[in-house]
Order: C-alpha cells, then sequence, then structure tokens
C-alpha cells in the first residue's frame, strides 16, 4: 500500500514557469520530478516514488512516457539492491544535494549512469545524464571487458570439454576401457589397436583374451582379476608378453597400468588400461648392456695382457692391434698429459681426419666445457674419466658418443701415484641415447597430459596435505591462491571447515580410493568474502611406491555444474509436468502400440472409465474394457495411426461399466498421433471429457424449448404492444432531456438579466436607503439568485450526464484516477485536517470510461471529507477487491452517518439528509446514474454518528 504525503501548496520553480518549461524541454540531460510514497504503518518511512515529471531528455533515454503510469520501483525493481532507491530516498530525508554514479544493467538498461539530486518541498528533483554518447571510461571498460573475458572463458570450457571427447582418440598412449569378468573391450583408442594388431570392428564388444588368445596363459588374466577383486590399481613396468602382429608372434614389453573403474554404487564394474609399448627401448637397452660387459671384458683381457706382455713379440702386437681394430668402438692411448699417441681405424672412419690433428674441434661446443673439466681432473688425479659427448662426424652430422679413460701407473719404484699412459675407448650410443630420450619422453607424457587436461588434477603431500602438484585448470579455477608447497589449510581454511581434509586423510590412511560424483563444493575469494558452490565429479586416490605406505593423495575432479544445473531445471520441469498431468482437468491418456497398450493414464482417466489405476496400466485398452469393443472406437483408433490425422468428436455416446453395471455416458475427445524421432507413430494420446450431464442438460433444454415455442407465439402479439409502448417511453425521455436543456438554457439569461438588476439596484440605492430591512431583503435576494444559479448548473450537468452514459471503456489504472481526485482535494484535505488511506493493490485496474470512473470517486471522496463529524478529524479509506463477476471498489468514512432506512432519498435528485452543509444533493444521483447506466450497482452501509460505506460494483 502506497500513501501520498499531505501537499499544502503545489511545486513552483522559482524561474518563470514558461521559462523553466522550455528549459526542460531543450535539455540534453535527463530531469524526473518525484513524489514520495510511504507506509501505512509508518508514515515516516518512504517505499515508493510517484512520477510526477519526465522531461524529453529523459523520456529518450528510458524510453518512458511523461507522466509514467507505474511507480519507481514498479519500473525499475532492482534498483532496490543497486543502491539507487537507497540514494532517492536518503537524498530526499537530507534535504541536501547528493550525486551518485552507477553502472546499471537491469530492466532493460545497460549503461552507465551519473545522478544528480535535491529535494524541492515535498518533490524530489533528479538530474542525470548517461554514457551512450560518451567514450567509456577506464572502470567502466574494464567492466565491460571482464564481461566479454567470461564470455569468452565459458566458449573456452565448451572447447576443452569438446576436445577432452577427442583426447582418449587422440591420445599418444595405448586407452582401453575392459568391462566386466570377461574384460569385454568398451572402448579402445588407436594407439591399443595398433599395439594389439586389430581393427576397431574386431575389438568392440569382444571379450579381450578371445580378441588376444595368444595373451591368454601369460598371467594378465590374473592382474586384471585381481584388480576387478580387489579395487587397487596395479602397474608394470617393462612386463614381456607374447603377442601375433602382421602374421607372426612378436615378444614385446609394455610399461602399463590397470586401473579399477567403478559405477555409480561404488562398485568396481571394468578396469581402465594405460599402456605404452617400450619395446625398442628394452631392447636397446639389452644390447648397450650386453655390448659395454663384451667391451669391459675385453678392455680388462687386453690391458692385463699389455701390462703383462710389454715383452711380448711384434708378431703378438700385430694381433692385438687387430683385434682393437675389430672391436665395435674406437680405441685409443695418450701418454701421461692427455696427448693422443694412437687412434683405431674407426676414428678415421667415422671423422676422416687424424685424431691427433684436431680432434677437440669435433666435438659439440655444448660439450666441451664439461669434457674439458672431467678431463682434467682425470689426469690431475689419476683416475678414471666417464663422460658422453656429441661427436661431428665427416658427414657434418653429430652422433653420441660414451668415452671411458684407464690410466697405466709407473712401476712402483718408479714415481709413485703418477700415470705413465692412458688406455681408453669411445663407444657409439647414438641409438641408445635416442632411445633413452624416447623413453623419458614417454614417462613425461602422463603429467603433460595432467597438465593440459580441462579437469581439476591435485597431488597432495603427507599428513598435512601439502601441496606438491597442480594444473592448468586447477590454477584458473582458484586464481592466484594456488602455491606449491603451501597445505590446503593455509590456502583454503574453507575447504578444511567442511571436512574435506578429514576426507583426503581418510584416503591416505586407509589407502581406499574415494569417488563422490557431483560433489557440492563450496569455494569463498578471500577477498571479497564471495561463496561460490560448483559440483565436482571428485576421485581421490593413495600415492605409494611398490609395497610402501601411501605418501599422498591424488585428486582429480571434473566440473559438472553445468549439468547438475540442466539436470536440476530438467527434473523441475519434468515434475512440473507430471503435476500438470496428475492435475489436469481433463482425462489423458496414452495408448501404444498396434494393440493400443494403456501406457500412462491420469486420475480422471480411471474415474471416467471406472476403473482403478492398477486395472488399466500395462494392460490392451479393449481387454481392459471389454464392454468398449464393437462401439466404432478401435476403427476411429486405427483410422489415425494410419492417416496421422488427428481426430476430435464431441457428445459422443459410449457404454461403460460403472458400479457394476453399463451405463451410457456422453464424450468430448479427441485422438491425436504420437511420433518417434523418425516420424513414424508409436502411440495415440486420447484427451477426453465426460459431458453426460451438459448433453442431458441439453436435451431437457429442448424440451423446454419446445414447449417455450408455442408460449413464445402466445407472447408474440404482447411483444408487439409492448414494442409500442416502449418507443414512446423513448421519444418521452428524449422531450424531457430537451425540456431540461432547453429550461437550463433558456432560465440562464434572465437570472443573468436578474443579476445584473440586482447590483444595479444596489449601487443606486441612497445611503439612506441602505437602513433598516433594507440590507437584509437585499441579502436574501443574492441567496435567491444564487441558489437559483446553481440549480440551473445541476441540471445541465444531469443533462449531459444522461447523454454520456455510453462512453467508451478501456482498463484503467485506478491508482492514478485517485492520486488525481486526491490533489483536486487538497485544500479540502488541509482544511478538515482529514487523512485518505488508499490500498488498490488486490485490484490496480478497472475496465470502465475513465472520465465516469473519475466523477465517481470524486463524488464520494468529496462527500466523505464533506460530511465529516464535528468531533474528530476525518479518516477515508479506499479499498478494492474481486468477487465473483465484479472489482469492487469501497469508500468507507468516519463521518456524520444516517439512517439507512432514508437510502432511497440519499440517491434522490435535489435530495439531502444533511442540511447543515452547503450541497444541491445532485452528486450522489449522478453517482447513481452513471453505475446504473454501465448496468452494475451502488449500495450503501451506515451507522448515526459512526460513519457510512459505499461500495460500487464495476464489471471485471
Amino acid at each position: 500500500m502506497l500513501i501520498a504525503p499531505h501537499v499544502p501548496a503545489p511545486f513552483i520553480p522559482a524561474a518563470p514557469p514558461d521559462l523553466l518549461q522550455a528549459a526542460l524541454e531543450i535539455s540534453l540531460a535527463g530531469f524526473i520530478l518525484f513524489r514520495p510514497l510511504y507506509g501505512p504503518a509508518a508514515p515516516a518511512a518512504i517505499i515508493d516514488l510517484a512520477y510526477e515529471y519526465v522531461n524529453p531528455a529523459a523520456q529518450r533515454m528510458l524510453q518512458l512516457p511523461e507522466r509514467p503510469v507505474g511507480s519507481f520501483l514498479t519500473l525499475y525493481p532492482n534498483a532496490v539492491e543497486t543502491g539507487i532507491f537507497a540514494f532517492h530516498r536518503d537524498t530526499f530525508l537530507a534535504g541536501r544535494p547528493g550525486r551518485y554514479d552507477m553502472n546499471y544493467q537491469h530492466d532493460g538498461l545497460d549503461d552507465y549512469f551519473q545522478l544528480a539530486a535535491h529535494r524541492a518541498g515535498d518533490l524530489l528533483v533528479v538530474s542525470f545524464s548517461d554514457t551512450a554518447d560518451q567514450p567509456r571510461t577506464a572502470v567502466e571498460q574494464a567492466l565491460r571487458e571482464s564481461q566479454a573475458a567470461e564470455r569468452a572463458a565459458r566458449a573456452e570450457a565448451q572447447r576443452q570439454r569438446e576436445e577432452l571427447e577427442r583426447l582418449f582418440e587422440q591420445a599418444p598412449v595405448a586407452l582401453a576401457v575392459l568391462r566386466g569378468p570377461r574384460h569385454v573391450v568398451e572402448m579402445a583408442n588407436p594407439a591399443v589397436l595398433r599395439t594389439w594388431g586389430r581393427t576397431l570392428v574386431q575389438a568392440l564388444n569382444t571379450p579381450l583374451f578371445e580378441l588376444l588368445p595368444e595373451v591368454s596363459g601369460q598371467g594378465f588374466e590374473e592382474l586384471l582379476a585381481d584388480v576387478l577383486a580387489t579395487g587397487q590399481p596395479h602397474v608394470a613396468h617393462e612386463m614381456s608378453g607374447l603377442i601375433d602382429r602382421e602374421g607372426h608372434r612378436d615378444t614385446v614389453y609394455w610399461n602399463f597400468v590397470y586401473q579399477p573403474l567403478r559405477g555409480a554404487d561404488g562398485q568396481v564394474t571394468g578396469v581402465t588400461v594405460v599402456a605404452a609399448e617400450v619395446t625398442e627401448q628394452v631392447v636397446a637397452r639389452q644390447q648397450l648392456q650386453e655390448l659395454n660387459q663384451e667391451l669391459k671384458a675385453r678392455v680388462f683381457e687386453r690391458t692385463q695382457a699389455l701390462r703383462h706382455a710389454q715383452a711380448e713379440s711384434v708378431a703378438a702386437a700385430q694381433r692385438l692391434l687387430r683385434v682393437t681394430e675389430s672391436l665395435p668402438s674406437t680405441s685409443f692411448t695418450a701418454d701421461q698429459n692427455g696427448r693422443v699417441l694412437y687412434a683405431s681405424a674407426q676414428w678415421y672412419a667415422y671423422t676422416g681426419t687424424p685424431i691427433n690433428e684436431a680432434w677437440p674441434r669435433f666435438i659439440h661446443p655444448d660439450d666441451r666445457p664439461a669434457i674439458t673439466r672431467e678431463f682434467g681432473a682425470a689426469l690431475a688425479e689419476g683416475r678414471v674419466w666417464r663422460y658422453e659427448f656429441r661427436l661431428r662426424g665427416a658427414d657434418g652430422h653429430y652422433r653420441w658418443f660414451a668415452s671411458q679413460g684407464q690410466p697405466e701407473p709407473l712401476a712402483e719404484a718408479e714415481a709413485a701415484g703418477r700415470v705413465r699412459q692412458w688406455f681408453g675407448s669411445n663407444l657409439d650410443i647414438h641409438d641408445l641415447k635416442q632411445a633413452q630420450q624416447a623413453q623419458q619422453t614417454q614417462e613425461q607424457l602422463p603429467i603433460t597430459i595432467l597438465t593440459s587436461l580441462p579437469a581439476d588434477v591435485v597431488t597432495f603431500e603427507g599428513e598435512e596435505l601439502r601441496y606438491i602438484f597442480f594444473n592448468d585448470t586447477f590454477q584458473q579455477r582458484v586464481p592466484g591462491r594456488a602455491v606449491l608447497g603451501r597445505t590446503l589449510a593455509e590456502l583454503f581454511p574453507e575447504a578444511v571447515a567442511r571436512g574435506h581434509s578429514d576426507l583426503l586423510r581418510g584416503v591416505l590412511r586407509t589407502v581406499e580410493p574415494y569417488h563422490v560424483p557431483e560433489a557440492p563444493i563450496y569455494l569463498q575469494d578471500p577477498r571479497t568474502s564471495e561463496r561460490q558452490e560448483i559440483f565436482l565429479d571428485l576421485t581421490c586416490l593413495p600415492l605409494r611406491h611398490g609395497l610402501e605406505p601411501p605418501h599422498g593423495v591424488l585428486a582429480f575432479a571434473f566440473d559438472v555444474t553445468e549439468q547438475v544445473h540442466a539436470r536440476q531445471q530438467r527434473d523441475a520441469e519434468r515434475q512440473q509436468l507430471q503435476d500438470l498431468f496428475e492435475q489436469a482437468p481433463v482425462a489423458i491418456v496414452i495408448l501404444r502400440g498396434a494393440d493400443y497398450m494403456v501406457e500412462v493414464a491420469n486420475p480422471l482417466v480411471a474415474q471416467l472409465w471406472g476403473r482403478t489405476p492398477a486395472e488399466l496400466l500395462g494392460r490392451p485398452v479393449f481387454e481392459a474394457l471389454p464392454e468398449a469393443r464393437d462401439q466404432g472406437f478401435q476403427e476411429l483408433l486405427d483410422g489415425v495411426r494410419q492417416s496421422g490425422q488427428a481426430f476430435v468428436a464431441e457428445g459422443v455416446p459410449a457404454q461403460l461399466r460403472r458400479e457394476g453395471t453399463v451405463q451410457t455416458v456422453y464424450l468430448n475427445y479427441m485422438y491425436q498421433p504420437l511420433r518417434d524421432v523418425d516420424g513414424a507413430i508409436t502411440s495415440v494420446a486420447a484427451v477426453g471429457t465426460d459431458v453426460t450431464a451438459q448433453v442431458r442438460d441439453r436435451q431437457r433444454v429442448q424440451e423446454l424449448n419446445d414447449q417455450l415455442a408455442a408460449i413464445n407465439g402466445q407472447l408474440a402479439a404482447s411483444n408487439a404492444g409492448l414494442a409500442v409502448a416502449n418507443q414512446q417511453l423513448i421519444r418521452t425521455n428524449v422531450d424531457l432531456d430537451t425540456f431540461i436543456y432547453t429550461a437550463s438554457h433558456d432560465l440562464e439569461a434572465p437570472i443573468t438579466n436578474i443579476e445584473g438588476l440586482f447590483f444595479t439596484l444596489r449601487d443606486e440605492l441612497p445611503e439612506a436607503g441602505a437602513a433598516g430591512e433594507v440590507p437584509h431583503i437585499l441579502a436574501l435576494m443574492q441567496d435567491s439568485v444564487e441558489r437559483f444559479q446553481h440549480t440551473i448548473n445541476h441540471l445541465t450537468d444531469v443533462s449531459k450526464m444522461q447523454k454520456e452514459y455510453d462512453q467508451p471503456v478501456y482498463p484503467v489504472p485506478l491508482a492514478p484516477v485517485i492520486e488525481g481526485v486526491r490533489l483536486n482535494l487538497a485544500p479540502l484535505l488541509q482544511q478538515t485536517g482529514g487523512h485518505l488511506d488508499i490500498d488498490v493493490r488486490r485490484v490496480a485496474t478497472v475496465t470502465f470510461s475513465e472520465k465516469n470512473l473519475r466523477s465517481i470517486v470524486f463524488n464520494l471522496l468529496h462527500n466523505a471529507f464533506k460530511y465529516r463529524h464535528p468531533d474528530w478529524p476525518p479518516r477515508v479509506r479506499v479499498r478494492t477487491r474481486r468477487e465473483a463477476e465484479f472489482t469492487v471498489l469501497e469508500v468507507r468514512d468516519n463521518g456524520l452517518g444516517f439512517d439507512v432506512g432514508r437510502e432511497t432519498q440519499l440517491f434522490a435528485m435535489f435530495q439531502r439528509l444533511h442540511t447543515h452543509v452547503e450541497g444541491s444533493g445532485v452528486g450522489l444521483c449522478m453517482v447513481t446514474r452513471l453505475v446504473e447506466n454501465a448496468g452494475v450497482n451502488i449500495t450503501v452501509a451506515s451507522t448515526v454518528g459512526e460513519g457510512a460505506t459505499f461500495t460500487v460494483y464495476l464489471p471485471r
């Protein structure tokens, strides 16, 4: 309920009105005049603002008329939360100028507004401008860029979700999903198919050991069965196996992980396989080990032979040289200062240059500093040196070599600790080095995948739950809060408060994986204290090395907030649809298939057919309703299914069993075909209502109509006589209206002449004649003339009222009409100290002639304050409500009241119940005529000395 304050006088600006109006009309800034609206319980509390005036600039900016009908909060409800309403209210109450800047993006507006306001009497003057035609401020531009970034982030999230769906297919490691105890292949990416040597068609929906029979009996069955039974993952490193590929059987080596796959109930239903074939790396390492062992053995043998056969013949030296030349590595000797004395033929074959000429320049520049340091330290300490370096060949390409030098110390008789010479070899390890680098790359691949996954991946260490890894997705979710090395309690205290730390420690202590679908998670921004609720599919796994106790926890979470919100909305819509179906005021049933099985039936169907839902659902309709056979309904249903066209029938009789007997009922129904996604008709929906009572009533009405037809013939002659009498009455009323109008018009000129003659007579009387009874007689004459004029005016009003009974009607907002009347009666309210209490919220709009409605409201409110009680100030209440076919307007006062037995006199023309107040007795007569002309009614209830209540019944 909104109550406007008392207005002692209208607001008058200081400038000349025409100048002020012109300034407001051409102003580039928007101006609005508001009038505060107060609540009934606390008159000092402003609860809304009413529009008094909106200048053209404001109309253009806000798309409003000059005098909007609705209040400020009705048009802009978001002004409360944005603070604009509080600014207007506080500025008015403070009585001082105020300013307010706001980026308002609600209620159809999207711009940055600058407002200034000041109180002027009982009004609030608001001036404002927007920035639609101005460059954006840095703050506004930043806000809009933030909003655009948010939209882009959402699009990026959608793109990442789509990429995740392709990740399985494009993953560089072998991925497969095995379901059930038979390990049926449910998913397999191209990498695993290449490893198996099978096609996707061969693999899908085939048990693994039927797909790969050669793998049976190699221990894989036991490993998979153990993962299914225990729910514990299994990790294998370089496990060997035999597999048939390309027509022959190969021995291959795998690094793989068997990860349990759980269902929604937490039970293990399958196994996820992540594998990488490392056959080439294993074979290369085995070959390298064999070569190193062979090289080590040969070098050791030759070194011992050289130590004990210095005096051996030249033939033995030649044999040793041939053996050296046949080795797969480059052999060399150097003196005690490191100068190369000899190099085998492999060196010349690879570099094409003698080693003692410029061998350091063949080493890769990046490797020279390390070799120089290692070689110098070995010379100084007399120890073995070992290092790896890249050596350029004659073709200009670099290859990796492993170099080792063995010192030969001098005899003990000579200087102890000194080196006489060095024996060494350079082994080509380029292929092995590349294999090692490839293996390192594959070992780093899971980390790379986890880092780029569009899911949150976090690793905690120890009981204190210290962050040791998190991926980019997690960093983007909590910008600026994730720090490696810090604990969960330090970074996210709100998570500890909600028990998330206990959950993670439980996984660490029980060594049991933990999975929660759609877990609600609350994140709080420490800067703004704003809390955000998200939903995650959360999986927590213990981290351990082999059989050692777990040392940490891996948390893996997918954001399913949008899916949860969508499902919640879908469930609400589904429940709403179900409620609508159950509460529908008509019988609805869905019949599926050619035998018309009852698939869905609401309560009204069971009531209509005289069966319980249990007797209908899941049964063919003509089996559940045997009495309905052979009545033509099946033929109609067949026609709808074949033609695809709906069928509608009204008032069709049907024989249905009800309460143990077969009864004749009449139905309105429609058969509507229902189609599947391919357009094929699968069901028929039937919607029907029981119209038995209406049909029988119509039959009875028809019988009565036949009886009335005979009576109407008898009345026809009487009606002809009544028509003649009615035409005579119409002519009489027209003559009466003409007479009233002519009399009032013809009497107006003579009474005006009499009034002029009276004033002339009064001015012409000598001063002596002004004594005695003359002044009293003159006063009586003047009073008679004025009452004569009032009577003529009332006759004119009555004549106009008779002519305006057919004014056009349309929806009229009631509050503005009452507010306009209140402003017109403002002097009377001020004079009497009266209070007007208005509550039209229940019915805010009525369908009536606005002019006639204003006249009704004015006369009722004017009389309520006019005939006030002398012992207390008048209080008038205006209320509205709805009844069956009417909108009810009620005006209640605490005035003099009257005897309800004189109600007829109250509404008669020129009749008055209280004569101590000036009046003519025409107002309530006009109200009665206006109401009756509209085809409605007015009533009154009153108690003498306590007031009266006038109730106007207006059409809805």
